[in-house]
């Protein structure tokens, strides 16, 4: 059974920071790549950031860049979010997601086939 399951989110002060996870089973990590999102209150889900499987690129929203960091640990089926200097515009419902293949328009939501239930992630003072 093919699951996702994200944790670290919570409330945090504008300028500080949280570290996202995302924790895969039921399949091979390696050969996906993850893909973070979000959804703010009334809005639409939205791209944040995205990492390869092979080489571990990484790609990220302009609205992030400089600010959050990607990772991955295969040997732990696990992938990161190293999200710093957090703004109010961050909050929102953080998915992680996996996709089969080689990289081509990350951000396209359809293209990604599992998706975990969210954590939420609340910056405000």
């Amino acid at each position: 059974q093919v699951e996702l399951v994200e944790s670290g989110g919570g409330l945090v002060q504008p300028g500080g920071s949280l570290r996202l996870s995302c924790a895969a089973s039921g399949f091979t990590l390696d050969y996906y790549a993850i893909g973070w999102f979000r959804q703010a209150p009334g809005k639409e889900r939205e791209e944040v950031s995205c990492i390869s499987s092979g080489d571990s690129s990484t790609y990220y929203a302009d609205s992030v860049k400089g600010r959050f960091t990607i990772s991955r640990d295969n040997a732990k089926n696990m992938v990161y979010l190293q999200m710093n200097n957090l703004k109010p515009e961050d909050t929102g419902v953080y998915y992680c997601a996996a996709r089969w293949g080689p990289i081509t328009d990350w951000d396209r939501q359809d293209y990604y086939a599992y998706w975990g239930q969210g954590t939420q992630v609340t910056v405000s003072s």
